[in-house]
This record gives structure tokens, C-alpha cells and sequence, in this order.
């Protein structure tokens, strides 16, 4: 684990309150039209999974549905996520809103006609969920140009509310309902909430990107770029790290709540309805106390305390007779879920430039959607096997010792690290014209220092290796002259000359810190810096 070398940036300016990104309009368009969606998409998760209890109430098919609601992120959150740093953001979130709004009137249609079975109920929920991930990677990194960064942190806070406000709105909605106009009507309110978010997509109008003069980084090599940044960036690493030991275990009691609704208690859908809303309450209760938390306990330990939390949910509903029980393992699950989230998603954020932020938050929902997908699997087929109270005994065991195992990767703490290109490196200069795609280039820079400083600068010059790997070099090393003492050549290798320049405009004012460390052990002047381009010798003969 590298030094942190945000320790060394000044701090962000803190926002103004927990509510100041109600401030900007857009946002709280954007945010009102994404509750009511939510409210609409909870209804139908609530409606889809007591549909399937009725249809096939074996608890592995039970869980599938939650198996089909998650696979899609896993499956597509990166690709979706490299879409959204290549293409207008606004453009992909408007078209995927669209897609998912004809997938929701075709399946509501379905239900209706009573033509419902568990193949195709289980075939909607997986094509509804495509649309999910095509949209969560760009919605996420649309916060920040949605607002100031001084607002980032209660904005990131305020949208995990409004989901859950969603969350506890529609599911006890949706039960209602059902049980007022039959099962079909949440899936019809659910299509028609679409439209809001359609309509406040159009209405936005954000401020255009400045012309670049490099062209837009092509789909696959923009998903290796986002997998490498991602593996050389240890802050996002522990988040990732920290994310797969927590869902895996808390994806039990999502998985298997419609069984212990209907058949542990033996209520109806208005009881998982309610309990659905209870987790919801319970999470927005915890958003309103995160301010707090946040200040006496700091990202690593809020998250161990919501992973007890959810351990002891895990318990409780092993337990569950009655709804009373099952209400208060609600509300704890709520709790404890939004304390984890939150702090697993603004680390991530704040460990993400702008350049890559939609490919690490794709990465991110992979991770999290993949552990659940997993999950579910596991815990419905374990039911299947032992029962409902030793499978949740089981999982709540597993997220102790998980919380253990992890906690030496620690999340990112602070928002004083930053991230906005520093634009120093100068543009480097070439004696003839090179084409963009020449590569692969191979970049030197040549230090002279103390001899006696050769193990601080060697530990700095490590440091700053993982940067340049994070930027785009798929290969880095350092050379020790042999016959002049205190000469030493870093190497870093590009793809081509195109990536090279892009690594120019990747580097941070953080990086920056990184750099000047380095260089204060250089003891003439400045570093030599040298561009190579691989060539191929025309006329040679190439061996048969």
C-alpha cells in the first residue's frame, strides 16, 4: 500500500449542508424524477418476486429472481461504464430510459393477459435489469456536473435517500395495490413512472465539454484503460475489496425475504410490502444520521458497525415468527445497508478523475451487483437444502468474518485529494510528424542524484510508478547506470503515440505531489525526459 498522497493537498471546501445541492436546479429536477421512477421500479421488484412465489415457490426459482434483477450489472456495468466516458451521457441515459420503458409496457401487457410464466417473468426482469446497468454508470457520474464538488459528499447522500425513500414508498405501495387492483397494476404504474425521467433528461441542457483536440478513446481500449487505472489505484482497490465481502453475505435476506414473508410467517404481499418498506424507512432514518456517524466513527469502522448491523438483521429474521420481528430486522437492514453504501460510494468517487469516473463506478456496481448475483444463487439453493433460519445464521456468520478478513483495506477518508488535471506536462516535442496510432512509445526520464538518497528516491519513484500505470502505461521499470553512480533511467511504455498524449491530460494535481517528490531528489536542474516510437527498418527482410 502506498503512501497517501492526498495528506499533502489542501482540504475540499465543505458544503454548506446536507441539503445545498438542492440548490441547483438541475439536480433537483433530475433527483424528484428519479425518485418517482425508483417508486415505480420498486413496486415492480416488490410485485415481481410475490408474483414468483405464486408461479414456483421453490426458494432456489424464488431467488432466481433476484438472480436476474442483479446479473445484468454484473454482466454489463463496464462496458456501460466505458460508454459513458466515450459518449454524451445525457444522450446514452435518454435512449436506455426509452428501451426500458417499451420493456416495462410489454411485460405489464403480459400480466394483464395473465400470460405470465416463470421463464418469461424471470426473461423481463433480466432485459429490465439490462437497462439498469446500461444506466447506473452514467447517472452516477453525472453528479458532479450536476453540482459544485464542495456538494458532492451530501449529493452522493441525497440520492441514496431518495432511493430509499423509493424503497420504502413502493414496495408497501405496490402491496397495496395489488391487493386493491389485482397483480398487474404495479407493473402499469411502473412503466408510466418512466416517463418523468424521460422528460427531465430532455429538459436538461448541460454545459458542452470543450472541444478537445484528441479524438475519443475507442470502446476497447477504453475498458483496459478503466481495468488498469482501477488495479493500480489502491484507495478504489480496498473500496472494490470491501464491497464484494459485504454484499455477498447482505444479498441473503434480499434473496430469500418474499419465503420468509409467505411461508415463515405466512403472511401476504401486502406483509412483504411492508417489510420491503420497513427496509427502506430504516435506511432513510440512517441517511439523516450518516453526518454524525461519519464524524465520530469515519468510513472503515461506519462500515464494520453496518456489517454488524446487518449480521444482527441476518439473526433476527432466522428468528422471525410474527411480523413484529420481522419489521424491527426491516429496519435494521435499512440502517445498516445505507451506512455501508454510502461510505463504499463516496470512497469510490473520490478515488476517481473525471476521465475514468464512469468505467471505476462501472466497476464498482459490477462488483457490488456481481456479489449479490452470486449471493443469491448460493443462499436460495442452501434454503433449498437446510432450511430458511440456518441459511440466514450462516450469512450472518460469513459477514463477521469477512469484516475481519478485510479490514486491513482501507476506504478513501477524505475529499482534500485533487483530481482535476494539472495540465503540466508539456506537450512533447517532435522533429517530424507522427501519426497517432505509431506505437508503441517508450518514454525515459533520466534523474542524477545522491547516492546516499538512492533508497528514499527508489521508494518515491515507486510510488510514482503506479500513477503512470494508472494513466495508461502497460509497462514501467527503473535502470541503475552501471559505470556512473547516482544515474538512473525510469522507463514507462504506451500503446501508441495517441495514448501518450492522453496520459497528459490525465494527470492530476495529485499526481502532481507524487511527481514533485520524485523530482526533489534530482540534484541538476531538471529531469531529462525522452520520447522513443517504435519503427520497423524499411527494406529489412523479415526471417522466413
Amino acid at each position: 500500500m502506498s503512501v497517501n498522497p492526498q495528506s499533502t493537498a489542501p482540504p475540499a471546501e465543505p458544503a454548506t449542508s446536507a441539503w445545498s445541492p438542492f440548490h441547483h436546479p438541475t439536480f433537483t429536477v433530475l433527483w424528484s424524477a428519479t425518485v418517482v421512477s425508483n417508486v415505480g421500479t420498486w413496486m415492480y421488484n416488490a410485485a415481481s418476486g410475490w408474483l414468483m412465489t405464486g408461479l414456483n415457490p421453490d426458494p432456489l426459482i424464488v431467488s432466481l429472481v433476484q438472480v436476474a434483477t442483479t446479473l445484468p450489472m454484473f454482466l454489463f456495468a463496464l462496458p456501460a461504464g466505458a460508454l459513458a466516458d466515450i459518449f454524451d451521457r445525457r444522450r446514452l441515459l435518454i435512449v436506455a430510459e426509452i428501451g426500458i420503458t417499451a420493456v416495462s409496457i410489454v411485460f405489464a401487457m403480459l400480466v394483464w393477459f395473465h400470460a405470465v410464466t416463470p421463464a418469461n417473468l424471470l426473461v423481463f426482469t433480466f432485459l429490465a435489469g439490462v437497462g439498469g446497468a446500461l444506466t447506473a454508470p452514467a447517472w452516477q457520474s453525472t453528479v458532479p456536473q450536476l453540482i459544485p464538488k464542495r456538494d458532492l459528499q451530501p449529493a452522493i447522500v441525497l440520492n441514496g435517500i431518495g432511493v430509499n425513500i423509493s424503497r420504502a414508498v413502493g414496495p408497501a405501495l405496490g402491496g397495496v395495490i395489488t391487493a386493491a387492483w389485482g397483480i398487474s397494476a404495479p407493473f402499469w404504474i411502473n412503466a408510466a413512472s418512466n416517463f418523468g425521467v424521460i422528460a427531465a433528461l430532455l429538459w436538461w441542457n448541460p454545459p458542452q465539454k470543450g472541444a478537445g483536440h484528441l479524438p475519443a478513446e475507442r470502446f476497447w481500449s477504453a475498458l483496459r484503460n478503466g481495468v488498469r487505472y482501477a488495479r493500480h489505484n489502491p484507495y478504489f482497490r480496498a473500496t472494490l475489496v470491501r464491497a464484494l465481502s459485504f454484499f455477498l453475505f447482505a444479498s441473503a435476506y434480499w434473496a430469500l425475504l418474499p419465503l420468509v414473508a409467505r411461508n415463515q410467517i405466512v403472511g401476504g404481499p401486502e406483509l412483504y410490502g411492508l417489510l420491503l418498506g420497513a427496509i427502506g424507512l430504516g435506511a432513510v432514518i440512517g441517511a439523516f444520521t450518516l453526518p454524525w456517524l461519519k464524524m465520530k466513527l469515519g468510513p472503515n469502522r461506519l462500515t464494520a458497525a453496518g456489517t454488524i448491523g446487518t449480521a444482527v438483521t441476518l439473526l433476527l429474521f432466522a428468528v422471525a415468527s410474527n411480523a413484529a420481528t420481522a419489521l424491527i430486522a426491516s429496519v435494521i437492514a435499512g440502517l445498516s445497508w445505507i451506512a455501508v453504501l454510502s461510505a463504499l460510494n463516496v470512497s469510490a468517487q473520490l478515488a476517481l478523475p473525471e476521465w475514468v469516473r464512469g468505467r471505476g463506478l462501472s466497476l464498482f456496481v459490477t462488483v457490488l451487483f456481481g456479489a449479490m448475483t452470486i449471493g443469491s444463487v448460493i443462499w436460495g439453493k442452501l434454503a433449498g437444502m437446510v432450511g430458511l433460519p440456518v441459511t440466514h445464521v450462516v450469512a450472518a456468520a460469513g459477514a463477521l468474518i469477512a469484516m475481519l478478513a478485510t479490514w486491513p483495506w482501507k476506504l478513501q477518508s477524505g475529499a482534500g485529494v485533487d483530481l482535476t488535471p494539472s495540465m503540466h506536462w508539456p506537450t512533447p516535442i517532435a522533429t517530424h510528424d507522427v501519426e497517432q496510432d505509431q506505437g508503441p512509445v517508450l518514454v525515459t526520464v533520466e534523474y542524477r542524484i545522491n547516492p546516499n538518497d538512492r533508497a528514499p528516491f527508489l521508494a518515491a519513484l515507486e510510488r510514482l510508478a503506479q500513477e503512470r500505470r494508472r494513466d495508461g502505461a502497460y509497462a514501467w521499470g527503473v535502470y541503475e547506470d552501471a559505470g556512473e553512480e547516482g544515474r538512473m533511467v525510469e522507463t514507462f511504455w504506451t500503446e501508441s503515440w495517441l495514448e501518450h498524449l492522453r496520459q497528459h491530460q490525465r494527470v492530476t494535481n495529485a499526481d502532481r505531489v507524487l511527481q514533485d517528490s520524485v523530482h526533489r531528489f534530482h540534484t541538476e536542474g531538471i529531469p531529462q525526459v525522452t520520447h522513443l516510437i517504435a519503427v520497423e527498418p524499411r527494406g529489412s527482410v523479415r526471417p522466413k
